[in-house]
């Protein structure tokens, strides 16, 4: 076990972390797509409205606890947008309040004490927890270094005592770590936070960053995919957890799975949401992926905006709006429309529709490196003389799992 796991607390990881503002239940889904653009893991943690009782203002843990109803990710919206009631009636459908989209279940956040070890902590995630809410202080006293050991033995013995002992003895807290902390001001921490920290940290981690990920055991091969003929609608009656992704796959004539794309929250986290959702209700999973279809007669998506691009620009009426085709760029995949051919093939561009992948061999370094650098939850796992055969998926949990673990004999004796 490394000592970064024994002698850093989740206390640590929340320098300069924003103040959580929670995200009501109340509030509708045109509300919740803006706030999912600007978040973390391309989900956004939604809460019951709190509601103290005989004006007391303070809320313990377990009241908080239970406001909390789980997290609404970008393909939870996109699904609800896609079913038929709301292609017909979209205005209605933004005005959805998210209580009747999100999944409930509280299980995936925990409240920590700041001097919880972080070891602890990942424990926790690699049980399935997402979100980690943690009290907010006013400010760190008499740290020589940001992380310190001194810093965490201080404040695990201190953090009861520092508010009785705090003006009898203003000497002694000269050297005293003890934070103060503001009453119902928290912070949330991602799974990604975590990796962020432990990437800063790789050298306290050796040999294991340098391992491969198939020698380590992170690659999961229990991923959802479906066939690129499907109808890309079927990806809800999967409804995957986590990572909330589905990989595109068409069949080789050697019996494996070559993946094209893939239908994920990461891939929809910055779409447009209405575009995105025609086209789930509309094309085939390959169709969606490409963004585009090929060898058909190219599909009109009508203008479904709220606030009509042709109101806004002084070209309102009483006509009805241009209808406009779908591509790639109206959902938001392509990232470079330079490189695109119009009725090119398959596998001449794809931009943003194409999967992040590693190989089987990739350390995991890499695969860290990987995820943070793209803001991506998750990466597929092909073979190391086949790119496109895929193996498995490497999502957060996987990682947390193998930082932990003890490197490989053979690895760690070569090293």
């Amino acid at each position: 076990m490394a000592s970064v796991f024994l002698y850093h607390v989740v206390g640590d990881l929340t320098v300069a972390k924003p103040e959580l503002v929670e995200f009501e239940e109340s509030e509708t889904v045109e509300s919740a797509i803006r706030a999912i653009g600007e978040c973390t893991e391309g989900g956004i943690t939604v809460w019951k409205k709190r509601c103290l009782m005989g004006g007391a203002g303070v809320e313990d843990c377990e009241a908080r606890r239970q406001r909390f109803v789980g997290i609404l990710n970008s393909m939870d919206i996109v699904a609800f947008l896609a079913r038929e009631e709301c292609l017909g009636d979209q205005e209605k459908a933004m005005r959805t309040p998210v209580s009747e989209v999100v999944l409930p279940n509280n299980s995936l956040l925990r409240e920590l004490d700041p001097a919880t070890r972080l070891i602890d902590a990942l424990e926790m995630m690699k049980q399935g927890v997402k979100r980690l809410l943690v009290p907010k202080s006013v400010g760190w006293k008499g740290m020589s270094k940001r992380f310190s050991i001194l810093y965490n033995g201080k404040w695990l013995k201190n953090i009861e005592a520092s508010s009785s002992s705090s003006n009898l003895n203003s000497s002694s807290t000269r050297s005293s770590s003890s934070p103060s902390f503001q009453e119902n001001k928290f912070c949330c921490l991602s799974r990604e936070d975590v990796i962020r920290f432990l990437i800063m940290c790789l050298g306290a981690l050796a040999p294991l960053p340098l391992c491969s990920i198939s020698s380590l055991g992170a690659i999961n091969p229990n991923y959802l995919s479906i066939d690129a003929s499907s109808p890309a609608f079927a990806v809800t009656q999967k409804y995957p957890q986590d990572p909330s992704a589905v990989a595109v796959v068409e069949g080789t004539s050697e019996g494996q799975l070559k993946i094209i794309g893939e239908i994920s929250a990461y891939k929809l986290w910055k779409c447009d949401y209405v575009a995105a959702a025609w086209a789930l209700a509309n094309l085939s999973a390959g169709q969606f992926v490409m963004g585009s279809d090929e060898n058909v007669t190219p599909r009109i998506i009508p203008d479904l905006s709220i606030s009509s691009a042709f109101e806004e620009n002084g070209f309102g009426g009483g006509g009805n709006p241009r209808p406009k085709k779908f591509s790639s760029r109206s959902i938001g995949f392509v990232g470079n429309v330079a490189n695109t051919t119009i009725g090119a093939g398959r596998n001449m561009y794809r931009g943003r529709s194409a999967p992040l992948t590693c190989k089987v061999s990739s350390s995991l370094a890499a695969v860290m490196a990987q995820m943070l650098s793209h803001r991506a939850t998750h990466v597929w796992v092909t073979e190391v003389d086949n790119e496109d055969a895929l193996v498995g998926v490497v999502g957060y949990a996987d990682i947390l799992a193998a930082v932990t673990k003890q490197p490989p004999t053979a690895v760690a004796a070569s090293l």
